[in-house]
């Protein structure tokens, strides 16, 4: 074996956080390839078995995985294959004193990100865990770049809410969860009362000022499993998982009140408005409903509250518009 890495202190700041799962039936090589890396600053969890790294991942969420092939029971390829189906990728390096060109290249035609061959010198392991973990950081750019992008896509830049682009698939994953676990699923449509009359007298920079501010409202409001979206023009569409049509009700007039009572000031300009509701929550497992039959229950109910008088909240009873789930 040539000398391990001269400088450890120089990259432990790069390594910082890092946990590296080993798997592998020797404990010998366990305890020396452990000691290794934990002297080059990373953290290190261990499993003398598949079998037991799978029941550990239930736990931990390691960058990267030093992986055996041959042990007992269940082997690193089996293993693999079941990393490999999981939503979260995590980067696999094989371990192996399987050295044929052979069992390299079906190493890596199974999924394995590098193989290194028993007995292998210590600098060159840890120089295929430095590169695999900077793979896996530009992997994690690249993800949450995406995911930035995805959300510019998604939300109205106005309101700070979703716009429609996105808002019937999370409602339909939510009726999908409600499905699931018996779990009801709520919507309120919303609609800002005399908006034309904001725009007509004043500029349409104090209307979009308007819209800002009761997006605003609605973010402050929320919970956490909740999302809403502008729906258009000056209205709102807010999704209410898990909530009760009682719930529902008491948050769609805690919404209508603060609007109420907020005064919409900007450049010396103050306006008083009202936004009528419209509520409806079904259970998905006991009748039939998906996302746009949803809104369209909430929309009926804006429409009665408009029709009677504005400034209300009006509920919308699923039995009328849903079809019961027979069994």
């Amino acid at each position: 074996m040539t000398e391990m890495d001269s400088s450890p202190t120089n990259r432990r700041a790069e390594r910082k956080r890092r946990l590296v799962m080993m798997v592998d039936d020797d404990k010998d090589n366990l305890m020396l390839v452990g000691a290794l890396l934990a002297h080059q600053g990373y953290d290190v969890v261990q499993a003398e078995s598949a079998e037991e790294a799978l029941e550990r991942l239930k736990t931990v969420e390691p960058h990267l995985i030093l992986l055996d092939i041959n042990m007992p029971g269940l082997s690193g390829i089996e293993m693999l294959r079941q990393l490999r189906v999981r939503e979260k990728y995590v980067s696999v390096i094989f371990v192996s004193a399987r050295s044929e060109t052979g069992d390299v290249v079906r190493g890596l035609d199974e999924g394995a990100d590098d193989y290194i061959c028993k007995p292998f010198e210590p600098v060159e392991l840890l120089a295929r865990v430095r590169s695999q973990l900077r793979i896996k950081d530009l992997q994690d750019s690249l993800a949450d770049a995406n995911h930035r992008l995805q959300e510019l896509v998604d939300i109205d830049d106005l309101t700070g809410l979703y716009n429609m682009r996105s808002i019937y698939d999370r409602l339909e994953n939510e009726i999908s969860r409600g499905k699931r676990y018996s779990r009801s699923v709520g919507v309120i449509m919303l609609d800002m009362d005399h908006f034309k009359t904001v725009n007509d007298t004043n500029d349409h920079l104090f209307g979009s000022y308007v819209l800002s501010e009761v997006g605003k409202i609605i973010r402050q409001n929320v919970r956490t499993v909740d999302f809403a979206a502008r729906y258009g023009g000056d209205e709102f569409l807010i999704a209410l998982p898990e909530t009760s049509m009682e719930g529902a009700q008491k948050f769609a007039d805690r919404i209508r009140h603060r609007i109420e009572a907020t005064p919409f000031s900007k450049d010396g300009k103050t306006m008083r408005l009202t936004a009528s509701l419209g509520v409806c929550v079904a259970m998905p497992g006991l009748v039939d409903v998906d996302a746009r039959g949803l809104v369209r229950a909430a929309d009926h109910a804006l429409y009665d509250a408009k029709h009677a008088g504005k400034n209300q909240v009006k509920l919308y009873d699923p039995s009328r518009f849903f079809m019961k789930k027979t069994s």
